[in-house]
Order: structure tokens, then sequence, then C-alpha cells
């Protein structure tokens, strides 16, 4: 677990990388030092959202620790922005406008379960999924079965379409799903007040974000 100090470094490392790859403006130099957490292997996430609306604007990771944090987080940042498929790549123009999120994820593990009993291991709230079957692979966030209140079984089924595969692949033998946590770290606003975001089942149900 890292500290509420390190999330928010997390999270200025991400936004200080965005800003030097689009050459927005004060573009600043890379952080000469960081904790000694920054130097270990972990996987990471960097979301990009609207802060209008709270619409995705990109979203890109390492799910398994390859990279020392401080590497994943400065290229997952850097391709959320500028090499995610389904967006344009940020402009300049764009950074006052958008929040910057990081996931700081455990490593993956199998879940070992029958099909009738797996979608009872999954724990809405707190896992997040990556679903491997045909030669493909989709991973779907903790936070994006909360934000759109989704059921366990809903969770998988997104999952599997991620992955390019039907909604209920993850009942066949040939589909393997595994399972991580995360530490979310999102922006209040941009450039703002770093805060870490419990992932958990709104009480109100769905919230707008996607």
């Amino acid at each position: 677990m890292v500290s509420d100090a390190e999330g928010s470094l997390a999270v200025g490392v991400a936004r200080g990388a965005i800003v030097r790859a689009v050459g927005g403006p004060g573009s600043p130099a890379e952080a000469p030092s960081l904790p000694p957490v920054f130097s270990e292997p972990r996987g990471a996430f960097v979301t990009l959202r609207e802060a209008r609306g709270e619409a995705l604007r990109g979203c890109i990771g390492y799910p398994m620790p390859v990279l020392p944090l401080r590497t994943a987080l400065v290229r997952a940042a850097v391709s959320a922005a500028l090499d995610d498929p389904r967006f344009p790549p940020v402009d300049a123009s764009e950074l006052p406008g958008l929040t910057v999120e990081v996931s700081l994820l455990t490593v993956p593990e199998t879940i070992r379960a029958r099909a009738e009993e797996l979608a009872r291991s999954v724990r809405v709230g707190r896992d997040g999924l990556i679903v491997d079957g045909a030669g493909s692979s989709g991973l779907l966030l903790p936070q994006v079965a909360t934000d759109e209140g989704w059921s366990a079984t809903e969770f998988l089924a997104a999952t599997c379409e991620k992955a390019g595969l039907p909604a209920g692949a993850w009942r066949t033998p040939a589909v393997t799903v595994r399972r991580f946590e995360a530490e979310v770290f999102s922006e209040r606003s941009p450039g703002g007040d770093v805060v870490r975001v419990e992932v958990s089942r709104p009480a109100g149900g769905p919230s707008p974000r996607s």
C-alpha cells in the first residue's frame, strides 16, 4: 500500500509526463528524486477524463509489474494521452480541462473456480478483471464496475467483450479470468489537489462516469 503523499506524487509524475509530451505551456522537468516505491516494479494505469461530465479521454497502462513504477507511470501517461486508439491525441489546449487519475495495481491472480462459482468469486468494488482467451485479452479496472453499477456477472461479461469475446465466454474452460486490486488516486480538478478514490459501489447507483 502506498501513502496518500506517494499517490499524489504518482499523479504528478503522470501529469508532468503528459504536459512534456504534448508541449503544454511551462512544461516541467522530470522530477529529480522520488521515494523508493517508485523504483519498484508495479502495474499501473493512467486515466484521463474531461473535467466537465467526466467523459473518458484516454486510459492505458501496464497490468503486470514489468517496469519500475516511475517508468510505468510515464509511459502509461504518454500513451493514454497520445496512443489510445479510441480517441484522437490530446492537444495541449485540452490540458486545462482534463483530470488525471492513476491506478496502482496488485499482481493479477487467476480465479480458480468452476463456471457456476466464478461470479461469486468476483468482488465488485474491490476487484479489477482480466480475461484471456482465443489469443486476446481484455482488462477493466475495479472502478469501472462500480461506476457502471454492474453485478459480478455483468462485469465478467463486459470484460469478455473488452477482449473481443462473446459476453458469456467466461463460462467456458478455454477462457482464463484473473483479478487484481487497485489503489486509485485522482485530481479533484485539472492540475488540482489529489485524493485517494475509494472504489466501492455508489449508494445511489451508477455514476455518470464511463
